[in-house]
């Protein structure tokens, strides 16, 4: 049962207008990242190579981080693992519901599930590998910036997508009479 709000259609607590999308975006988001881990470490076999030169500001390398962003957090065990894993579910959980409740975008909706299935992509890598892969190293005139994939990228996208969202909204509310 949905409720009609001033801004527009809600959602009721697990289902929205915008659910279907964020789901489709979630599951490819999902489906890419996993396909390439799995490609780069059991078919390109990335762990073996080392360092693979690709062009001057960018290499592939195998590493797996047992922390989160910047390796903040170490966790060697695995129970560390699993911990940060059920962060990752139980924020996922909080962006669907978000989605979900909210009469939002298809913007909305595109960037919190581009941010879902960056943060179960990576979650899947803790619980199976024990950290999570990741294999893209830029860098340029000798600073290396960090090492990351696939998730990673749709995490960022996503937040750049909500910040935008963010303020589209609020110059149209703003431009609004009062």
């Amino acid at each position: 049962m949905s409720q009609t709000t001033e801004t527009g259609t809600r959602g009721s607590w697990f289902w929205g207008p915008y659910s279907r999308l964020a789901l489709i975006v979630f599951l490819i988001t999902l489906v890419l990242d996993q396909a390439h881990k799995w490609w780069m470490l059991e078919i390109y076999g990335i762990a073996d190579k080392g360092r693979v030169y690709i062009n001057p500001f960018l290499d592939l390398v195998y590493v797996k981080n047992i922390g989160i962003s910047y390796s903040l957090f170490d966790q060697e065990s695995y129970s560390g693992q699993i911990m940060l894993a059920a962060m990752a579910a139980i924020a996922t959980l909080a962006l669907w519901l978000w989605v979900a409740r909210s009469g939002g975008s298809k913007l909305l909706a595109v960037s919190l599930g581009l941010i879902m299935g960056g943060a179960i992509g990576n979650a899947i890598d803790r619980l199976v590998l024990g950290g999570v892969a990741d294999f893209f190293s830029m860098h340029a005139f000798g600073y290396y910036w960090y090492v990351f994939n696939i998730a990673d990228v749709a995490i960022v996208a996503g937040v750049i997508g909500l910040l935008y969202d963010s303020i589209v909204a609020s110059r149209k509310d703003a431009a609004k009479p009062l």
